[in-house]
């Protein structure tokens, strides 16, 4: 990948993935469909596989929160990228505020394709898997 896409891509990428963990932990479920491209597909092992802005909706309203969450993404690294699609690979840690306090909940790690539409950076596909 050249310098070049790699620092036009990277903002787009990198917020769009942020966007994500800040939609998830607030329970804005359709604002996390609009991250997806219409016939995109999100995967969370060992749990669901489902593609197309109905079957995400579904997925994520079930995952509302019901007491305070965050999802801390790091070490995100773009292993790919033209002008118009990107994949990148994050590590997450989910942590939620309990009766004593903030605990780690799993930890794991984010698959994505990502292309770029006139609303900024989408997702093609998530695949989310955990690290037992």
């Amino acid at each position: 990948m050249s310098t070049s896409t790699e620092a036009a891509v990277t903002p787009g990428v990198l917020g769009t993935i942020a966007e994500y963990a800040h939609a998830l932990d607030s329970g804005r479920t359709d604002d996390i469909v609009a991250l997806f491209l219409s016939d995109g597909s999100a995967e969370i092992l060992g749990i669901a596989a489902v593609e197309g802005h109905e079957a995400i909706r579904g997925l994520y309203a079930n995952m509302a929160p019901t007491q305070p969450q965050r999802h801390l993404v790091a070490n995100t690294v773009i292993t790919s990228a033209t002008a118009d699609e990107a994949s990148a690979v994050s590590d997450f840690v989910f942590v939620q505020r309990g009766e004593s306090g903030w605990a780690v909940g799993v930890v794991g790690q984010y698959e994505d394709i990502l292309h770029r539409t006139e609303d900024g950076w989408r997702f093609k596909s998530r695949k989310t898997s955990f690290v037992m």
